[in-house]
Formats: structure tokens, sequence, C-alpha cells
């Protein structure tokens, strides 16, 4: 138990880094927030229309309920507007921080880059920022469906009775995290041509350390706006992360031990032999 309350911890600490190094670096750090600002007014929008509309869209695909008795027509629609908006923001949720790393593939590039080089080590190959974009919105894609599919089961987990108000929601917790986490160290993996499904079993095998750093973001992310500014130094400390789970190259100028005086090894516990960056 206790090395992995150490192990999350560490997660927590390299979240605390990166967002030290956005702190630190003023210029990424605004020009990290201009997409993550971007996305967020986007949803907000969306999201007004979808509650504005939502009666009217309603109405229209259930033509059937009209010669309902009352009250029952309107207790069958009131529930649907529920369920419309609480799906609208269920999908915002789940695809904010997708979203908003297309949209600023380019920023956040320069981020991962400039963490990689403050901290020593390879960059990466350039992939070209149309590969990029093509590779980061199919990843993206696969893991909205991951997260999709999780959230139909633990909604429908959520109706079981005590276990549905206490277990379920700190499961949901935990699974937001670990996909969070997925997400924002997708810049910096895929950078090292790294692929999603080598992603995932990276990250589940150090699942305390990722909970560690993701749990926290998706509790701070529940408040309206502070994803915008918390993302610059969100993918700074991916960033830091992914040089943690990943093993280092040995050719590269001072690859080793993080500098935060830990001594565990870098390499993800039941990969051995992982030599370098997989290929796709």
């Amino acid at each position: 138990m206790l090395p992995r309350m150490r192990e999350m911890w560490r997660g927590v600490r390299l979240l605390g880094r990166g967002l030290g190094w956005a702190a630190r670096h003023g210029r990424e750090w605004r020009l990290g927030m201009v997409p993550a600002l971007i996305t967020f007014v986007g949803y907000v929008a969306a999201l007004v229309a979808l509650v504005v509309w939502t009666d009217d869209l309603v109405a229209w695909a259930t033509p059937f309920a009209d010669h309902w008795a009352s009250p029952w027509a309107g207790v069958f629609r009131g529930l649907l507007d529920a369920v419309v908006v609480g799906g609208g923001l269920l999908l915002a949720v789940i695809s904010f921080t997708a979203v908003t790393l297309l949209v600023g593939q380019p920023f956040y590039e320069t981020i991962a880059a400039r963490v990689d080089r403050a901290e020593g080590g390879a960059e990466g190959p350039e992939l070209g920022l149309w590969r990029e974009l093509w590779i980061g919105a199919r990843d993206s894609v696969r893991v909205l469906l991951r997260v999709a599919a999780f959230a139909v089961v633990l909604f429908a987990l959520g109706f079981v009775p005590v276990a549905g108000q206490t277990v379920v929601p700190a499961i949901g917790f935990c699974v937001s995290g670990f996909f969070l986490t997925l997400e924002l160290t997708a810049v910096a993996m895929q950078r090292r041509d790294v692929p999603l499904r080598d992603r995932i079993r990276i990250l589940r095998s150090r699942l305390p350390l990722v909970l560690g750093f993701g749990v926290p973001l998706v509790l701070a992310f529940l408040v309206p706006f502070v994803a915008v500014f918390l993302m610059p130094g969100a993918v700074a400390g991916a960033t830091l992360l992914a040089r943690e789970v990943l093993p280092p190259d040995p050719a590269a100028p001072g690859s080793g031990p993080d500098d935060d005086g830990d001594d565990e090894d870098t390499a993800a516990p039941g990969a051995p032999g992982f030599a370098g960056p997989p290929g796709n």
C-alpha cells in the first residue's frame, strides 16, 4: 500500500511541476490558454443553444406523445429533456480536452518540446503538422469511444442503491483521471511515435502514478473556466509524466533519474525490454 501511495503522490508532484513550469514561462502559458479559451467559448455557446432548443427538439422527435393523456406527455418529454441536456454536458466534459488539444496542437507541441529540452533527452521525430493532426484526431476518437463505453456502464451502475451513490462516483473520477492523463500525454508520446495501444498499456502499468496526476485535474476541471488556465501546465506536467513512464534514450544527454531526488526506475513496470518507441 505504501509504495502505491508514494507513486500516487509522485503523480501529484509531477502535476505541480508542470503547473510551476507554466507559471515560470508566461509566454507559453498565455499562448496555451488561447485554444482552451476558444474551445470553452464554443462549448458554452453550443450548450446554451442545446438548452434553449431542447424542448423543440424533443417535441419534434416524439410526435407520438402529442395525444397522450395529461400529465404523461409532459413527464415523458421532461425526462427526455433532462437526458438530452445531461448527455450534452457529459459529451462536453469527456471531449473538451481532446478538442482543445486538436485546436491547439502547434501550441502544445511547442510546450512539450520546450519541456523536453529543459529536462534533457531526445525530443522525438518531427511528424509534420497535418500528420500530427490526423493522428491526434484518430486517437482522440478512439479514446472518446472508450470513455463513452465506461460512461454508459457507470451511468447504469449509478442506479444501484448505496453503491451507486458512493462507490460508483469514486470509480468514475478514477476512470476520468486515467483517460484525461491518456489524452494529455498524447502530445509527448505522439512525438515519440508511441501508438495508442502502447500508451494505454504503459499508463496502466503505472496506474497509481497516473491517478495521482489525473484525478486532481478532473476535480479542478469541474470548476468552470479553470481548465482554460490549467491546460498549459497540464500539458507540461503530462510531458514530464511521459518521460517518467517511458524508458530514457540512453544516447540522450541528461537522460536518467528525475532531478527531483527520486531514484526510481523511470521505465514502466511490466514492460521490460522496451528499448525504444514502438512503431505504428
